[in-house]
């Protein structure tokens, strides 16, 4: 395996995938504080800060951090999601200390400028509209709220405007003292670089993070509840997720029920696919999905249809799932399996996701994972495994969101009455 990992004396962990093939290096630093760490108070806090640090240090006002990494021909972007922030670069190998500099300067020295911190609420209160005008993405906020009613990790991560609008200098500045120290951050590396150049440069540029905690234990545990939230809008089609408690990423069924979830709806091939949308066409869009967090897990379907076909789509699509967690075929296991080899495969050829892989892996699990132990898992996993994985998940209670033409979707317990018949 030619992944490295360093943990450096402030506690901070440096992971490096060299790929000596390339000519270029994506790099990034992975936070473990995402939404599910913030307190009420704070909701929306992790998304704005991430905004916020593209917005000025001392040494460079917002125009010169994109000026700077675009005249090497790079690109900078972040993300924020449920468990984690993350800021990530993309640049020639002989700019890696660049693109290091660049993001060291935002994670440890942003001023948070009045102007610009109005500026960016106006851009994510805009960004809010936009997610709540595209019913494909909302739909799964909806989602998320039921499925965890009244906890961090069922928030939308973006916020509300009522709390975007409130959030001071002084609000950020304090979530960012609070959350980002180095026993909580991973730096990762993939591409044309060298780790001990790249450990060198960081304890150097990011000697100014402070070592705090680790705030990865600062959120509550999670308790899935179930339930639904129905959404009457004037729309041509009728949005719905149908879904069940999934598992953690820890969990030893985790991939069992990965496999599940391709089987079932992961592609052409499969069994929703198949005979929801190409036998019945009751649907232009619909697929399987299953999420695995520190603590737990979201498992379920998505689906699209127009308001005629609502009342069919339910309980052909119920079946599908019931019918599969008792006589899924040693075929389609198969084809689930290869499509998960393929994706992880895919992954070690781009320095992007390599990136990011091996430094979500660290931030999990506290070391990288092979390419070998992730492939053995799935392969060794029998039939039995996958279907008692998926049994297990249907066999929690439903949580039913939709927008749209809303009037004949399943609630949860008719939901759970069709699984049961199977």
């Amino acid at each position: 395996m030619s992944a490295k990992v360093t943990t450096l004396p402030s506690g901070l962990r440096v992971v490096t995938d060299a790929m000596p093939h390339l000519e270029t290096a994506s790099l990034g630093v992975w936070v473990g504080a995402g939404s599910r760490h913030e307190r009420k108070s704070e909701h929306g806090l992790s998304h704005l800060l991430e905004h916020m640090a593209f917005k000025g240090t001392r040494r460079r006002s917002a125009r010169a951090i994109a000026e700077e990494i675009e005249a090497a021909g790079g690109d900078l972007n972040a993300a924020t999601s449920t468990e984690h922030t993350a800021y990530y670069a993309h640049v020639l190998a002989e700019d890696a200390p660049l693109a290091l500099d660049i993001l060291a300067d935002i994670l440890t020295d942003s001023i948070f400028d009045a102007e610009e911190l109005e500026r960016e609420k106006g851009v994510i209160l805009q960004e809010i509209g936009a997610v709540e005008d595209t019913p494909d993405d909302f739909v799964f906020d909806l989602f998320n709220a039921s499925a965890f009613p009244d906890q961090p990790i069922g928030r939308p991560i973006l916020g509300t405007p009522e709390q975007i609008a409130g959030f001071s200098r002084d609000a950020i500045g304090a979530y960012l003292d609070s959350h980002y120290c180095s026993r909580a951050t991973v730096i990762g590396a993939a591409g044309a670089i060298d780790h001990d150049r790249i450990c060198a440069d960081v304890e150097k540029r990011f000697s100014g993070l402070a070592a705090g905690g680790d705030s990865r234990a600062a959120a509550p545990a999670a308790l899935y509840r179930g339930g639904e939230i129905l959404m009457k809008r004037r729309l041509e089609q009728a949005h719905i997720v149908i879904g069940f408690e999934g598992l953690s990423y820890a969990d030893e069924d985790f991939y069992a029920l990965q496999v599940f979830a391709n089987a079932v709806g992961g592609g052409m091939s499969s069994r929703l696919f198949q005979e929801v949308r190409e036998t019945r066409g009751l649907a232009y869009s619909i697929h399987a999905f299953h999420w695995g967090y520190s603590d737990t897990g979201l498992f379920g379907f998505y689906a699209a249809t127009g308001a005629k076909d609502v009342a069919e789509l339910m309980p052909v699509a119920l079946d599908c799932l019931g019918e599969a967690a008792q006589r899924l075929s040693e075929a389609e296991a198969r084809r689930a399996k290869a499509q998960m080899k393929v994706s992880l495969l895919a992954a070690l050829e781009s320095p992007s996701a390599r990136c990011e892989q091996i430094a979500r892996q660290v931030m999990a699990f506290d070391r990288v994972l092979s390419r070998e132990e992730i492939i053995g898992k799935i392969d060794q996993l029998d039939i039995a495994a996958i279907r008692q994985a998926g049994a297990r998940a249907l066999s929690s209670k439903p949580t039913v969101a939709a927008i749209g033409p809303v009037n004949k979707v399943f609630a949860p317990d008719r939901v759970a009455q069709r699984l049961r018949a199977c």
